[in-house]
C-alpha cells in the first residue's frame, strides 16, 4: 500500500499537486468521452437496413420513431434525411451536411482539452525541475565552501520526480487523446457512409421500386383495355 501514500507528492513539491490536478481532469474527461462515444456506437449497417425495410413498406413514421429512440449521431443523420425524403437532391444533401455539422462538434467536445494536458504536463514537470535547481543554487551559495551534497539530495529528488511525473502524465494523456480521436474518426466515417448510402436509396433505389410497383399495377389495366379492342376486332 506504500504506492498510494503521499510520499512522492511531498517529495515532488508544489508542482506535483498541479500535475495531480491535470491528471485528474484528463482522467475524468477521458472516462466521460469514452462512455459518450460508446453509447453513440451502433451497428450502422444493421440500423440502415432496418430503416430501408421500413421505407419499402411505406412506414415513414415508424422509421422516424426508430431514429428518435436510437441514441447516437447516426440516427440523427438518418432522421434529417427522412424529413427531406421528398425534396430535391441538393436540398437533401444540404440537410444531411447541416446535421453532420451539428453532430461532429458534439463528438469532438473536450477531446482537445486532453491534447492540451498532454502538451503542458511535461512543461509543468520541467518547471518543477527548474525551480528545484534554483533552490539548490541558492542553498549552495548560502553554504559557501562548507556545502554538503547530502543536504541537497531532497531538492535533487524533487527535480527528478517532477520531470518524471510530467512526462508520465503527458504520455498517458497523449495515448488517451489518440484513442478518443480514433473513435471519433470512426464515427465520422460511419456518418459519411450512412448519409451517402441513405440518400442514394431515397433518390434512386426507392424511386425505382415505386416505378416498378406502378408498372405492375398498370399491367392488369392495360390487359383490360386491350380485351374489348380484341373482341371488337374479331
Amino acid at each position: 500500500m506504500e504506492i498510494f501514500n503521499l510520499t512522492l507528492l511531498q517529495q515532488g513539491g508544489p508542482i506535483m499537486w498541479v500535475l495531480l490536478l491535470l491528471s485528474i481532469i484528463g482522467f475524468v474527461i477521458f472516462v466521460e468521452r469514452t462512455l459518450f462515444l460508446h453509447r453513440g456506437q451502433i451497428r450502422s449497417m444493421d440500423f440502415i437496413d432496418g430503416i430501408k425495410n421500413l421505407l419499402r413498406k411505406r412506414r415513414l413514421v415508424e422509421a422516424l420513431t426508430v431514429c428518435e429512440e436510437t441514441p447516437g449521431p447516426l440516427a440523427h443523420i438518418v432522421k434529417s434525411a427522412l424529413l427531406h425524403y421528398n425534396k430535391p437532391e441538393d436540398e437533401m444533401r444540404r440537410a444531411i451536411q447541416q446535421a453532420a455539422m451539428v453532430e461532429i462538434p458534439v463528438l469532438e467536445r473536450r477531446i482537445n482539452t486532453i491534447a492540451v494536458i498532454a502538451r503542458i504536463s511535461p512543461l509543468v514537470g520541467l518547471l518543477g525541475t527548474i525551480v528545484a535547481a534554483i533552490q539548490i543554487l541558492f542553498q549552495m551559495n548560502e553554504a559557501g565552501a562548507y556545502a554538503n551534497s547530502a543536504l541537497y539530495s531532497g531538492l535533487m529528488a524533487q527535480a527528478l520526480i517532477t520531470t518524471a511525473a510530467g512526462i508520465a502524465v503527458g504520455i498517458l494523456a497523449q495515448v488517451a487523446f489518440y484513442f478518443l480521436h480514433g473513435r471519433v474518426r470512426a464515427l465520422v466515417h460511419d456518418i459519411e457512409f450512412v448519409g451517402h448510402h441513405l440518400m442514394q436509396f431515397l433518390l434512386k433505389d426507392l424511386t425505382e421500386t415505386e416505378f416498378e410497383e406502378g408498372a405492375q399495377n398498370l399491367e392488369p389495366l392495360e390487359n383490360d383495355l386491350q380485351s374489348p379492342a380484341t373482341a371488337s376486332g374479331s
